[in-house]
Formats: structure tokens, sequence, C-alpha cells
């Protein structure tokens, strides 16, 4: 990749003009709904995307307050209440913030400008996909007027066959939003394929679009399974025809087998794009080239690959058999393989790098301490004599959580630090970030490492009341997240008081060396007035970048 070419004139004065700006390019509400833009969509789905954020983490609060002691604390939460709660943070989290969170609103924004295109292959396409989004947001959102479900996220029959609350409406905003994953997998892997700088073959690529194409990979592949069950399901219990209930002849193990073919490659959809975007802010931040880049970037396929012969560790308490329990035990210790290729290359970069502690790589480097404990705890879940102990308590949920929480959702705000100047052209509070990722990082680890404790003593997850016993643990839980979320708010906080900021973000503030930072801080409408060559690789050229006090950013000139 071709290292960013500009001098010290063009960035002490990189304010694009009105017509090139893509915020000013165009006005009116309209133009934003009906926009083809990729920078656009991407900034409206960040916006819908951190708003579900919000209301997801508030139904988590609320169960974690109620969980402050042994009994019910709070008067207005029921133990159909709570079960409501859990299962509208779960299906909110999951499907419409998680899932969609890097691919679709940085991945949207970023691709292109990797790329060195004006747009994605498929901009009407982009657009759809987006809509379809919100269509399902909103049915999600009416199964909450109409009576929360209460099943959890994975609505397991027999039981979101039976139970009296709106699991139709939810059903089918996540059969909607199946729909915008797939179109959104399609619409990247054909602008990765087709839309290519000169010069940039599959090896110059970044690893952030290694991980995009890995991801798009398992949407189109994986999500059909889950929209076919979700309708199977919608059938079953709006016209009573068997399929999973075992009490009109079906077969509820057949539910899981669907479900989770789908929905442990749908832990990489989330997790995939997240390797990504750490790959991108670890070599920038340590002032070296990526260390394995061949590696890394196969690794994501390999996982992509290997994520689908791996659901039934899911199942080893269902009953299957013993042969098939082994089966996929030993195919999910395989898949750490790739995942420790990562790890280890990423701190191969590091190490005598001259590292830079701005807020991206704090967010990196929380990633790597977090989502390495959620790994390692998955490698104790797939072995069978210890998960028939550990499944369904609250060590499932500490793993979880730190896989998705601590590795995709860090993650995402890794990267939304790292592309905010370029997203918005402004530079927010770099010390207010700073203390904002170490709050992140501190109320993460309080709120879920107490689970592992709880669930190897015992503590069964998704219960309303516990023994008294674990309440101690409980309530260190529930100040960790009480900080999260007041460190999460003083993010939302900083970031946009830096909008009210006069355009101050250069072209290059992190001294970067992918396409996107050859261009203006926010880009033009059509990202570059001349599609820019690739001779290098993507990480190839910081020892030609020096930091320029004028300037406030990185700038390509000869050293005096």
């Amino acid at each position: 990749m071709a290292a960013p070419t500009t001098t010290a004139d063009q960035v002490l004065d990189p304010h694009p003009t009105k017509e090139d700006n893509y915020f000013t390019a165009e006005k009116g509400v309209l133009s934003w709904i009906f926009t083809l833009d990729h920078k656009r969509i991407g900034v409206m789905y960040l916006c819908s995307v951190m708003t579900m954020f919000a209301l997801g983490g508030l139904f988590a609060l609320l169960v974690r307050i109620e969980h402050w002691t042994a009994g019910p604390t709070l008067d207005f939460v029921t133990p159909d209440m709570y079960n409501q709660f859990f299962t509208l943070h779960g299906a909110i989290m999951v499907f419409l913030v998680i899932i969609p969170g890097i691919p679709a609103a940085l991945g949207n924004f970023v691709l292109p400008l990797h790329l060195g295109a004006k747009d994605v292959a498929f901009p009407k396409l982009n657009l759809m996909s987006y809509h379809m989004w919100l269509l399902g947001a909103a049915f999600l959102v009416l199964s909450m007027v109409l009576g929360a479900a209460d099943t959890g996220w994975t609505f397991y029959t027999p039981y979101s066959t039976t139970t009296t609350t709106a699991v139709i409406p939810a059903l089918f905003g996540a059969f909607i939003l199946g729909f915008s994953s797939i179109f959104t997998g399609l619409n990247f892997m054909t602008t990765i394929h087709k839309m290519r700088a000169p010069g940039q073959s599959w090896f110059r690529l970044p690893l952030f679009l290694w991980a995009i194409y890995a991801t798009a990979l398992i949407q189109v592949l994986a999500t059909p399974v889950l929209g076919i069950t979700l309708l199977m399901l919608i059938v079953e219990r709006g016209l009573h025809i068997g399929i999973f209930d075992p009490a009109l002849g079906g077969d509820p193990v057949l539910m899981q087998h669907f479900f989770w073919f789908y929905s442990h490659p749908a832990v990489y959809i989330m997790v995939v794009p997240a390797f990504g975007v750490v790959s991108e802010i670890i070599p920038v931040f340590s002032r070296k080239r990526m260390f394995g880049y061949k590696f890394i970037a196969l690794s994501s396929v390999a996982i992509a690959g290997l994520g689908f012969l791996v659901w039934g560790h899911h199942m080893f308490t269902s009953g299957q058999s013993v042969v098939a329990s082994t089966i996929f035990s030993s195919i999910t210790f395989l898949i750490a393989i790739p995942t420790a290729i990562k790890t280890f290359n990423w701190v191969g970069t590091m190490y005598k790098g001259r590292i830079h502690l701005d807020t991206p790589m704090l967010y990196a480097l929380a990633f790597l301490w977090v989502f390495t404990i959620g790994g390692v705890t998955g490698i104790f879940l797939a072995v069978m004599n210890v998960d028939i102990h550990l499944h369904d308590t609250y060590f499932v949920v500490a793993h979880f959580h730190y896989v998705m929480m601590g590795g995709a959702i860090t993650a995402f705000f890794g990267g939304l630090h790292y592309w905010w100047p370029k997203m918005f052209g402004r530079m927010y509070n770099e010390k207010q970030g700073r203390i904002g990722s170490i709050g992140v990082f501190l109320g993460l680890n309080l709120t879920f490492f107490p689970q592992f404790i709880m669930g190897t003593r015992g503590m069964p997850r998704r219960y309303y009341n516990y023994l008294d016993e674990f309440q101690d643990l409980h309530r260190l839980s529930t100040i960790g997240a009480l900080l999260m979320g007041v460190s999460f708010l003083f993010t939302a906080y900083y970031l946009i008081a830096s909008l009210r900021k006069k355009h101050d973000a250069p072209m290059n503030p992190w001294g970067a060396t992918t396409l996107e930072w050859t261009t203006t801080s926010p880009p033009p409408y059509y990202n570059f007035h001349k599609t820019p060559p690739v001779t290098q690789g993507p990480y190839d050229g910081y020892e030609k970048l020096w930091y320029d006090e004028k300037v406030g950013g990185y700038i390509e000139k000869k050293k005096d």
C-alpha cells in the first residue's frame, strides 16, 4: 500500500470545499434517508446501532440491579419481567448491535476507502440493507409493546411455541435482520473482488478487509439457515404444525442443531471483524509493519471455515452421541489455533515497537487481555466432562461476555476512536478518551470475572433469585456493570462534544499508511479525486512519516 504522499502544505490546509465534503454535498433529511453514499449509510448505521446499544445496555443494568440482593429488590421487576429483560438484552445486543456493529457501521464507511474506490459495488442494495435493518429493529420494538418475548435470545422450543408473549414479532424482526446481513455480506464480497485500486493484490489488502471478507462468507452461507429456522418457528407457532414442538410431533433437538449451526458461526460474524480492527490499530500505534501479515490474513479465512464445524459443542447435554460430542470437542480445540496465531502476531508486532498509548491502542490492548481470557475459558467448555458441570451456569455467561463484550464491543470502540477523525473531521479529547477506555476495561472485568467464580460454584444462569452465598459476587458484578455504563456515557459525551469544535482533524492524525488516510477528513463525496495506486504493502512506509507539530499530524517528508 502506498504510504500517504501528503505534503506539509496540503495538510496545513486540509479542509475540503463544501461541495467535496460528504456531509455538505447534499442537504436535507431526505438526502440522508435515501442516500447512496456508503459513508452516510455507515454513519446512519453507527447512530442506529449506538441507540440500540444504549437500549440493550439499559436492560442489562436492570438485570444486574435486580441481583443486588438474593431476594427481589425492585417491586416492578417480577420474575416474568426479569425473563423479558434478559431476553430483550440478548436479542438486541446480538441481532441489532454486535452482528451489524463493525461490518455495517465501520465497514460501510471504511471498506471503499481502503480499496481506493468511490463506493461499494451495489449502492442501492447497501441502502436497502440499512432500511431492512430498521424494519427488523421496528419489529423487535413492536414485540416489546405487545408483550416482550421471555424465551431468551435463542428462542428455544418448545417454550417459544407455547409462551403467551409476543414471540412472532420478535422472530419476524430477526428474520428480516438476517436478510440485511446477507445483502451486506454479498455487497462487501463483490466490492473487494471487483473494486480494488490498481496494484492492490490480495496480499496488499489491509487486514481489516480480510476480516470483513471472511465475515461476509459466514453471513452469506450461515444466515439462511437461521432464516429458515425462524420461519419454521413462526409457522409452527401460528399454524400449530409440528416441527420442533414434541407435543405436536416435532423434535426440539433438531431446532437446537439448526439454531447453533448458524449461531456459532455468528460468534465469528461478531468477532472476526474485531480481529480486523485490532489488526489495523496495533501496527499504527507500534510504528511497525504487521508481523506475520499472511498468517493473520489466512487465519481469518480458516476461522470462517472451521466455525461451521463446531456447533455441536453447545449440545453436550442434549443427548447427542458420545462420538458426535468427541468430534465436536476436537474441532473446537482446533479452531483455537488460528485465533492463537493472530494473538501471537499482534504481540510480535508490538515487540520492540515505538508504542503510542493513544485511546485506540488502549482499546486494542484491552481487547488482547479480555478476549484472551474469553478464548481460553472457551477451551474449558469444549472439554465434555467439564462442560457437563459448567453448562447453563454463570461460567458460560462470563465466557460469552468476555468474547462478545470484551472482544467485539471493545474492538468496536477502538475502531470508532481510530476512524472518528476520518469520519467526522474532529479530534476528540485524548485525555478523556484514555479515561473512558480505562473505565470500560475496569468495569468489564469487575462485571464478568466474578461470574466465572459463581459458575464454578454452581450458580445457574437466567435465575431470578439465588442463594445468599452468591450475594457478594453478584454485588461486585453489579458495581462493575454500573462503572461500565458510566464509562460508556462518558465516552458518548466527549465524542459528541468533539462535533461542536471547528474542523481540526488533519488528513492523517495517527500516521497510518492505508489508503483512507490519503484523503481529506472528512472525505470528499466521491472519496478520491483520483484513484490512488498501490505500490507496497498496507503497513509499509512508517519510516517515511514524521510528526509535524504545526500540522498536528503525520506527513511524508525527509528527515532534516
